[in-house]
């Protein structure tokens, strides 16, 4: 083999070489970019299941049932208005507190509007009034970019829409509203590595749990956890 053969074959060699440490970095760094992008991506998840959590309860509290239907959903949520509890005065305040006894005692049919016009007039009392104000000025108030039109759709899947159902389930004798939401890993997954989110499906298989992100439960109560949690 003369020299110039030799050189060439050396850096053939090398170049080889170095090919080989780069696929197997990038074979070692291919899950670990995975699991660091399903978990990014699940973080924006869990906040979408928790709101639709959320305006599941209230909703609850003001139908009496969950729903299955997002729409439906979304319209309390744009329209529909909530019942809350304001205490007048305070329990610490033992002369309101004695005085309202009074009230009452005199007066037992007396309504929390009518203590509210003696409140006006300058009477110390403590009691509790249920007014209704919009869902909108109550729930999600405080976070500017929540859009409750996104409830609807499970986040990095181009448009795939969240899974929801409703039933009620007699427990022990008991109906009991139940509810679940859920976003597959497939969908979740869309555009990273199929083989690696197959994987992953496969995992949470072995493991007894459901191949993706899920709150509620409509096999049996589970106060509404998500599986994250």
């Amino acid at each position: 083999m003369n020299k110039a053969v030799k050189i060439i074959l050396e850096i053939v060699l090398a170049f080889a070489a170095v090919a080989l440490v780069y696929f197997l970095v990038a074979s070692i760094q291919k899950p670990v970019k995975f699991d660091k992008e399903l978990a990014a991506r699940s973080q924006v998840g869990i906040q979408r299941l928790k709101d639709i959590r959320t305006l599941q309860v209230a909703f609850k509290s003001a139908t009496g049932h969950f729903t299955a239907d997002m729409d439906s959903l979304i319209t309390y949520y744009n329209e529909g208005k909530m019942d809350i509890v304001m205490q007048i005065g305070s329990n610490d305040d033992s002369l309101a507190v004695a005085n309202t006894a009074a009230v009452k005692k005199k007066n037992r049919k007396i309504t929390p509007e009518q203590l509210m016009e003696l409140y006006r007039q300058g009477q110390a009392l403590v009691f509790s009034v249920t007014t209704q104000i919009p869902v909108k000025d109550t729930l999600f108030h405080n976070r500017p970019d929540f859009c409750v039109d996104s409830l609807a759709f499970i986040p990095f899947s181009g448009g795939q829409k969240v899974e929801m159902e409703a039933i009620v389930k007699t427990v022990s004798g008991v109906q009991v509203p139940l509810f679940e939401a859920r976003m597959p890993y497939r969908a979740l997954c869309v555009g990273m590595d199929n083989q690696l989110r197959i994987n992953k499906d496969e995992e949470m298989r072995n493991m007894n749990r459901y191949e993706g992100l899920q709150v509620g439960s409509i096999t049996a109560p589970n106060n509404n956890a998500g599986n994250w949690e």
